[in-house]
């Protein structure tokens, strides 16, 4: 399996990340694959609901008020020749990519799009907190 990882520019709130995202869920073009300490990212109806992705941040927002980039983003770009399982894709978003780069203790929320010619995950996340245990 070959993986492609590609590190996005960092931003002050995650809620242009996710906005994005929503949008790309909203049109059928990626869906929530995965996430991890975090408030239920559905609404009632079952649609993204980006407010309670913010609310799971927040705490972390917060304790990093200092930091001008509190956001990292990260896309993880399978070979299209590898035809992985969305179980495959999650344990690869959480072992490869959180855990093995430090955002593994804190909230992040993992997309699968199919936008482009190839699936590709998208991972949200805040940058570590020194602050709380990270």
């Amino acid at each position: 399996m070959h993986l492609q990882v590609e590190f996005s520019r960092s931003g002050s709130s995650p809620g242009g990340a996710l906005h994005y995202n929503k949008e790309k869920v909203d049109r059928d073009e990626a869906k929530i694959l995965y996430w991890q300490q975090m408030l239920e990212p559905f609404d009632k109806h079952g649609r993204m609901d980006v407010d309670a992705c913010m609310e799971s941040f927040r705490p972390y927002l917060e304790a990093n008020r200092r930091t001008t980039n509190t956001v990292f983003h990260v896309s993880l770009n399978p070979s299209p020749e590898d035809k992985l399982t969305d179980e495959q894709l999650r344990e690869i978003a959480n072992e490869y990519n959180m855990q093995k780069m430090g955002y593994g203790n804190q909230p992040y929320i993992v997309f699968k799009h199919k936008d482009i010619s190839r699936e590709h995950l998208r991972m949200n996340t805040t940058v570590p907190c020194p602050y709380c245990g990270n």
